[in-house]
């Protein structure tokens, strides 16, 4: 090979140490329960129809139709009926019309959407109106015809009732998938995960997030809290439900009750119409509070009530609103001493700390931050059109050893700003910010998690061994070999090390 071609071949090997950003996986899953298609003729999802009319000829019209279109049909005359053979027979959707002797279709929907909820209907009407739509479709009604109407306009409403259903199905199976593949994951939602206190952390997000129970998530600003608190809500039940975000620090005392609980007209100046509260928004899912420090203590005491008797009062009304919301907490702030100091109710205090995650800083995680490097580049590289590939040697080390005090946040926008000075595929030590260069031109060396008072030589001795060996798999990308000769010590040595730290 001539020195030419040599160059060429040196310039596109990495060297040793530096990160090398890889394409962004990609992951292939195998569904666990797949829906078959629908051959010509054959409904796709549905297969029993219960028809609900007082008028006989429409129901007769109604069952050779859908007959026709190989449904099972049953019928009632009214909603009483509908009920009573409910109660002996399973079907998969219900058509039924809106005004009946005794019990009418919207009443019928009602019944079905508080006592079987996985029933889909459809209502009818000859005194169809936008109005009457609407209250159908609020009182849980999938779709509305008015009357008279085409037969093929039956047939195609229940096709897309069952392609909904179809999709639904699809979704929780999907979900399933994830839920079973996060367990073996290096990921939780959107999280990275790699060192042994994030999974710990990620063991406590799973066992938690199947039960109704408060989370209480804690840690630094920037180590991700509320990215905790959404994997929790997506592998809980209700992941089909919203997640509603607060930060209690940012919205001015005056505002956030009405905010959180909502507010009815007239209740102050500016209340020209109800309005409906967080609490109310996050019905079926998750509202995650995040800086609860901040709630102000008149607030506490009304948060209080919310999580106890899982009601609210909106500002202004007498009336009380039932909810259904799973709350997530979060602070960075030291609630037990806000307790000692009385700025914080004790009673919310214990309220909320029924299930307490500690999310750890990114400095004594160290072995993170290679991997979270990678998927910043490219995720910034996607987003701001930048062409980083890799990163220095000397940038890796400066980068690893920084103490981070805004955490994996602080990261990111490290990342972003040295991937916009980079010139090149190649991220350069000149790139970072001065913030991270002057660290290291004022000494700025190792950092110890060793609490203050702790003057033990021995523990500092483990912390510093521990450290070196993080950051030599850091730089070698996890190759024990190389990181057994960066360190000086043998490779066996390095093993039984790796093991008693708890480092494998």
């Amino acid at each position: 090979m001539d020195a030419g071609r040599r160059d060429a071949a040196a310039r596109g090997r990495p060297r040793r140490g530096a990160i090398v950003v890889a394409p962004s996986r990609q992951t292939t899953m195998t569904p666990s329960a797949e829906v078959p298609a629908a051959k010509p003729g054959e409904p796709l999802g549905f297969t029993r129809v219960l028809v609900v009319d007082d008028e006989a000829p429409l129901r007769h019209m109604l069952e050779l139709l859908l007959r026709r279109e190989q449904y099972q049909v049953v019928h009632a005359d009214s909603g009483e009926a509908a009920i009573e053979l409910l109660g002996r027979e399973d079907v998969d959707v219900v058509l039924t019309d809106v005004r009946m002797p005794g019990m009418g279709g919207l009443e019928l929907v009602r019944w079905l959407h508080a006592e079987r909820p996985g029933t889909t209907a459809i209502v009818m009407s000859a005194f169809g109106t936008i109005e009457l739509a609407l209250e159908a479709m609020h009182a849980g009604a999938y779709d509305y015809i008015a009357k008279p109407f085409k037969q093929d306009e039956v047939v195609l409403t229940l096709r897309k009732a069952e392609e909904r259903e179809r999709l639904r199905r699809e979704n929780r199976a999907l979900r399933e998938q994830l839920r079973d593949a996060a367990a073996t994951s290096d990921w939780l939602g959107d999280m990275l995960i790699r060192s042994a206190g994030m999974h710990a952390v990620a063991r406590t997000v799973r066992k938690v997030a199947p039960f109704k129970t408060t989370v209480l998530v804690l840690g630094e600003s920037g180590v991700g809290k509320e990215l905790v608190s959404r994997a929790i809500h997506r592998l809980s039940p209700r992941a089909d439900g919203p997640f509603v975000a607060v930060n209690c620090g940012a919205i001015p005392e005056a505002l956030l009750e009405s905010e959180l609980f909502g507010h009815v007209r007239g209740a102050f100046t500016d209340a020209t119409a109800d309005k409906r509260g967080l609490f109310e928004e996050a019905k079926g899912g998750t509202l995650f509070l995040d800086e609860i420090g901040e709630l102000p203590l008149a607030l506490q005491v009304k948060l209080l009530r919310a999580l106890q008797e899982e009601e609210i009062r909106r500002v202004g009304d007498t009336r009380a609103i039932k909810i259904d919301a799973r709350v997530l907490a979060a602070t960075s702030r030291e609630l037990a001493q806000m307790v000692e100091d009385g700025s914080f109710r004790q009673d919310l205090y214990y309220r909320l700390h029924v299930m307490p995650i500690e999310v750890p800083p990114l400095r004594e995680r160290r072995e993170d931050i290679a991997p979270l490097l990678e998927h910043f580049i490219v995720a910034i590289n996607r987003r701001l059109g930048t062409k980083v590939q890799s990163v220095a040697d000397d940038a890796l080390a400066r980068l690893l050893a920084y103490h981070w005090p805004g955490n994996v946040r602080e990261l990111e926008n490290t990342v972003e700003h040295a991937a916009v000075m980079a010139e090149g595929g190649v991220l350069q030590l000149a790139d970072l910010p001065e913030r991270v260069l002057r660290t290291a031109k004022s000494g700025g060396g190792v950092t110890l998690a060793i609490p203050e008072g702790d003057l033990s030589v021995k523990r500092a001795q483990r912390a510093l061994e521990r450290e070196f060996i993080l950051r030599a798999l850091a730089l070698t990308d996890g190759n024990r070999t190389h990181a057994a000769k960066l360190l000086e010590l043998s490779h066996r040595a390095l093993l039984y090390k790796i093991k008693e730290f708890g480092l494998a």
